[in-house]
């Protein structure tokens, strides 16, 4: 018997394995987020330069976003339940090794190890909830998988915080542990095995040319504001570019694609996918601005800083169902452009009003506002994947909507953290060419460079230097704003684009059940 049948049949089995892929994708979501609100504690322990604050935030999801495509593909062959399970089961070591790293180096790697175990696990819970479950009850399935794993992702910071009170910064790496350890037994014991597998062969040199591409990609925007940097910046994008025209080729003449390009330029899910990479961007870059802006310029202690992020994960949670009653009343399109409006409206917020010593309901709004933007978009970016693909390849539709969160989370933490960095060093240089030159002459290379490298390391300048702890910190919490606001427009501009797209090329309802029906019967035929 179809194992999907049983659990489609019996509403307990059925609720069970949904929890059970929920709290798999629990794991790779509060991983994720749980370094954002320890970024400065982690700037301090190891005088981090901005840069490497930044690849503390986007390692993981750089590790998960370069594997998900390849790693996915596995799991169609291979045996999703098996992904699953190693996934899950990597995920403790990643976790303990990070939670103890020794430098910071050591820590960024232990978080891309710790993406990577998660590109195992993580897609195999959409392509499972693909497989398991048809429409209505997948949309259903989708909008609950979606909107509580970005609730859990946004509660990370919380959890960070209150741990952060009496622990030091290395505790908020082995949050996940109990965690991985019960979805491991759940998974073990509740998911099926087996489920509209491929025996097609994996493209195993086309999923290493994906891994390169985006890994080389994320790596090249991070190191951007770096100094004397040129040669290696090149050197990333050439091995970019080089990885990305070799996968198209190899894509579309291989037999057995890692990523079917025919499939991916269906309009429908190449929109979708578009549209997912910015609006899950938008969320991951607001938490990682969001939480080094209260601490550092606001005041807020770990434990306030992670409980501001809470308007967002509730209105996330309480919107999410909507989404999936508005996809089947009004349709994909509608409910993508309601949430790219409220998205906008929370980046209108953070450029207009977050600034110094501001009251807390400005932060609130803003994170409120896209938080009730991410339940919306969320469950039509990923519905829409899922249904326009043929079920042997629901592992690609899976990786793309991990690509989604996991490639936007990157890239857009990437943009807003080279931004924030080139800002903030701008806006040090620049006051401190305004300053007489009685002034400057006091300040040598070296204290110039400690200010710019970020507001960490000026923090500890400030400390070595009580008398100037006023005016350092006041430059340091200006030149953080100047970076963040460079990146909330950026953060706009990117919305626009996405909300430009959407209305333009993603059809209707009508049209879009049409065009649903004309893949199923195209998939059917082949």
């Amino acid at each position: 018997m179809d194992p999907s049948s049983t659990v489609n049949k019996n509403n307990e089995t059925g609720m069970i394995a949904l929890a059970t892929l929920i709290l798999v994708a629990a794991v790779a979501n509060l991983n994720l987020s749980v370094a954002n609100v320890a970024l400065p504690s982690i700037g301090l322990a190891f005088d981090a330069s901005q840069v490497l604050i930044n690849l503390v935030a986007v390692g993981y999801s750089l590790g998960l976003a370069a594997s998900v495509l390849w790693f996915g593909a596995l799991g169609d062959h291979h045996g999703r339940k098996t992904m699953l399970i190693i996934g899950t089961l990597l995920a403790i070591p990643a976790s303990l090794v990070a939670g103890f790293a020794p430098s910071v180096e050591i820590l960024i790697l232990a978080r891309i190890i710790g993406g990577l175990a998660a590109g195992m696990a993580f897609p195999t819970t959409l392509a499972l909830i693909a497989a398991l479950w048809s429409d209505p009850k997948r949309t259903k399935a989708i909008a609950l998988w979606s909107g509580i794993g970005a609730a859990i992702a946004a509660l990370g910071p919380l959890l960070s915080g209150y741990l952060l009170t009496f622990a030091d910064w290395g505790s908020v790496f082995l949050i996940t542990l109990p965690l991985a350890v019960v979805a491991l037994i759940m998974a073990i014991k509740f998911i099926p095995s087996h489920i509209n597998e491929t025996k097609a062969p994996v493209d195993n040199i086309g999923g290493l040319m994906s891994l390169l591409f985006l890994g080389t990609l994320i790596l090249a925007i991070n190191f951007a504001p770096v100094p004397d940097s040129t040669t290696l910046i090149i050197g990333l994008l050439l091995i970019t570019v080089a990885a990305g025209i070799l996968f198209i080729r190899r894509q579309r003449s291989v037999k057995n694609p890692l990523y079917d390009l025919k499939v991916a330029s269906r309009r429908i899910f190449w929109v979708a996918a578009s549209a997912g990479i910015i609006v899950f961007g938008a969320l991951m870059g607001a938490m990682y601005i969001g939480q080094q802006f209260l601490q550092n310029v606001l005041g807020y202690s770990t434990l306030d800083a992670g409980i501001s992020i809470l308007p967002g994960a509730i209105f996330m949670i309480l919107v999410a169902p909507q989404s999936a009653r508005l996809v089947e009343s009004r349709g994909s399109k509608f409910t993508l452009l309601a949430g790219y409006l409220f998205c906008f409206l929370g980046f209108l917020t953070m450029l207009l009003l977050w600034q110094d010593h501001i009251p807390y309901w400005k932060v609130g709004l803003a994170y409120a506002l896209v938080g009730v933007g991410v339940g919306l978009a969320g469950t039509p970016a990923s519905h829409s994947l899922t249904s326009s693909v043929p079920v042997k390849r629901v592992g690609m539709a899976s990786g793309t909507a991990d690509l989604q969160r996991d490639f936007g989370g990157a890239i857009m933490t990437s943009i807003f953290g080279a931004l924030l960095t080139a800002g903030y060093a701008r806006s040090v240089a620049s006051q401190i060419n305004d300053l007489p030159a009685s002034a400057q002459a006091q300040i040598t290379s070296g204290i110039e460079a400690t200010l710019q490298k970020s507001f960490s390391s000026a923090a500890t300048l400030a400390q070595q230097n009580p008398e100037y702890t006023t005016q350092i910190i006041a430059a340091a919490k200006y030149s953080f704003l100047t970076g963040g606001h460079w990146a909330y427009f950026a953060g706009m501009i990117f919305i626009l684009i996405g909300a430009a797209i959407v209305y333009f090329k993603f059809p209707k309802k009508d049209e879009e059940k049409e065009l649903l029906a004309q893949y199923h019967e195209t998939d059917i035929k082949n």
